[in-house]
């Protein structure tokens, strides 16, 4: 990328929400504690993953478009599906946990 992009590149990941932080109150129950420390990591990789899809391929296109773009190449050679790379890509837009569903978590 040109470094004309960079100003914009920072700009869009300070205005991008960041995950949520974890609960303020850990459970009593082990098993659920152990549980949330799993989702909060599985979130936290997922979101790293999503930035490099959003270096890769930018929002502005579909999923279908970056799919069939440089995401596919990508995916294959960080041995990863292409739905939770896309998935990833989505999560790390909105910040939004729910875009994990069903392709990570």
């Amino acid at each position: 990328m040109s470094r004309r992009c960079a100003p914009f590149r920072q700009a869009v990941r300070d205005v991008r929400t960041a995950p949520p932080p974890p609960p303020a109150d850990p459970s009593a129950d082990p098993l659920v504690a152990a549980g949330r420390q799993l989702t909060d990591d599985l979130s936290t990789g997922a979101y790293a993953i999503g930035e490099l899809m959003l270096e890769v391929a930018p929002a502005y296109p579909s999923d279908t478009e970056a799919a069939n773009g440089v995401l596919a190449l990508l995916c294959e050679e960080i041995g990863g599906p292409l739905e939770h790379g896309l998935a990833a890509r989505r999560y790390a837009m909105s910040g939004d946990r729910r875009a994990l569903d069903g392709a990570v978590l």
